[in-house]
């Protein structure tokens, strides 16, 4: 039976702070990430889900690597497969959205705001007569603020005119994030993927203005991918694209409890756990073009091996 990484309680790497996913251990100017199996949903966790931290670390990983020429990353190193070793940051309070097609279904997605008539967006304009998986003249920025009440879209002269930040740090964000999806996009067609839509989170370093790519990139839990082979017929007949679906763990919590209010949750059905494994796997290799191999077991004791210089 497959370990599960659930969480972490190492004493010897720092001041620890628990997120959804990871687990993250700050130090002098150095944070340490270990991204756990943990599987959110409702604003609760529902599940582990064998090797899905290292999925999601390695994918970053494979990603910070191909566009570190682009925009500078916190990557530090990858001491094992479920750890990034990152600078710390001051994070900026933006999240950096790009879409390269109409689609979406939540309050703050394109086709929501579109079918309800709006056009212009600040800093782009959409013509009439546009179709829900239609795919853009050209990608577009949509930054939002970051909040725990509630995320707001905003144009970059709203977040310049709300104080949020400076006119020269959006700039800087919107062009970097353009140029990390373009170049996202063409390396995912070439793996016979449609990066759909994505987010960015940036920071600063040490006082200066520059910013710094952080968190994770291009991973299936912080990006929309469709499957390219299919998508124009798909869209065509006027069905929707193939794409990596993690919905159906989440549709069998609401069909078997009432996940914002119940208290306890049902254990999640072993072979949809299983199943979900499977699809983040199939996603790794299709993103990477590499076999995906398992970490070495038992997985606690093969992270504190790894992590041993970076004890504080």
């Amino acid at each position: 039976m497959t370990e599960l990484l659930k969480e972490t309680n190492f004493k010897n790497l720092g001041r620890k702070f628990t997120g959804k996913v990871r687990d993250v251990y700050e130090q002098d100017g150095r944070l340490i990430l270990i991204t756990t199996d943990r599987h959110s949903s409702f604003d609760r966790l529902i599940a582990h889900i064998p090797h899905k931290g290292q999925v999601l670390n390695e994918i970053s990983a494979f990603w910070f690597e191909e566009t570190k020429d682009i925009v500078p990353n916190h990557v530090l190193a990858i001491p094992d497969p479920n750890v990034t070793a990152g600078k710390k940051c001051k994070p900026l309070p933006v999240e950096a959205v790009v879409r390269g097609y109409m689609t979406g279904v939540t309050d703050t997605s394109l086709w929501t705001h579109y079918q309800k008539g709006k056009r212009d967006f600040g800093n782009f304009k959409l013509p009439d007569g546009m179709k829900k998986n239609q795919q853009l003249l050209r990608p577009v920025f949509t930054p939002s603020t970051k909040s725990d009440a509630h995320d707001r879209t905003l144009s970059p002269q709203e977040i310049v005119n709300e104080g949020i930040l400076p006119r020269k740090t959006i700039d800087a964000i919107e062009s970097a994030a353009l140029a990390l999806y373009e170049r996202g996009a063409k390396i995912a067609r070439e793996q016979g993927l449609i990066l759909v839509d994505t987010k960015y989170e940036f920071g600063t370093l040490n006082g200066s203005d520059d910013i710094i790519l952080i968190d994770e990139i291009h991973t299936p839990d912080s990006s929309r991918y469709w499957q390219l082979d299919s998508y124009e017929g798909r869209f065509a007949q006027g069905e929707e694209p193939e794409y990596f679906d993690k919905e159906f763990l989440r549709l069998w919590f609401k069909e078997h409890s009432d996940p914002y209010k119940d208290e306890k949750l049902p254990e999640a059905p072993p072979e949809l756990v299983e199943e979900l494994s499977k699809r983040y796997i199939r996603m790794y290799e299709q993103i990477t073009g590499s076999t995906f191999k398992p970490g070495k077991e038992p997985i606690l004791a093969r992270i504190e091996r790894n992590l041993k210089a970076y004890a504080a």
